[in-house]
């Protein structure tokens, strides 16, 4: 069911995004240039790895040393408002018609997070990330590690087709009354160093 649930989705959702897709490929390549995607790869289904797809929002600015500078410094204007209103993660429907993640489920974050994961934590990765879950619509990144982990595995252990729904419908609301994009003094959130 959940599975038919992403197929249909992720196809409707491509067919209605593709003019908008559209137009933010070419915001981006005239104002960032090429590469469009941004590329990474992240846990999925029991941490196993694959890669997810974003649009770029930020430059490969580099330092003296050649190391990138930090993200608030490579952050466009342009990245802002894609991550705003969300519209960076469009190519993740893509991600998802293809198996590797879910409209809904825990967020993928970083690979090089796995090692500090608690037992608990690393319930998480019972389920495929999702585009958008409990957490981002209970306080997106406004929320500290601790507590967007107990809502991701809550997510885990109490998942239904009913449940997804009302998520689905709070992300609607939230993408067109964006709040929670950015942690207190960070462009998303502080690193995840495990529980001291």
């Amino acid at each position: 069911m959940k599975r038919l649930m992403d197929i249909t989705g992720s196809l409707l959702l491509i067919t209605i995004l593709i003019p908008l897709a559209i137009l933010v490929i070419i915001l981006i390549f005239c104002k960032m240039g090429s590469p469009v995607f941004f590329t990474q790869m992240r846990p999925g289904l029991n941490g196993k790895p694959f890669f997810m797809y974003k649009f770029r929002t930020m430059l490969d600015t580099t330092g003296k040393n050649g190391s990138l500078l930090p993200d608030g410094e490579r952050l466009t204007k342009l990245g802002i408002f894609l991550r705003k209103y969300s519209l960076d993660e469009i190519p993740e429907l893509y991600n998802v018609l293809i198996g590797d993640m879910s409209l809904v489920g825990p967020r993928p974050l970083l690979m090089e997070y796995l090692p500090h994961y608690s037992s608990e934590q690393s319930h998480r990765h019972d389920v495929k990330p999702g585009i958008t879950g409990w957490a981002q619509v209970n306080g997106r990144n406004l929320l500290e590690w601790k507590e967007k982990f107990k809502l991701d595995t809550w997510y885990v252990d109490n998942q239904n087709a009913w449940l997804d729904v009302k998520i689905l419908l709070l992300t609607v609301w939230r993408v067109i009354h964006p709040e929670g994009v950015s942690h207190p003094g960070y462009e998303t959130m502080p690193k995840f160093t495990g529980d001291d």
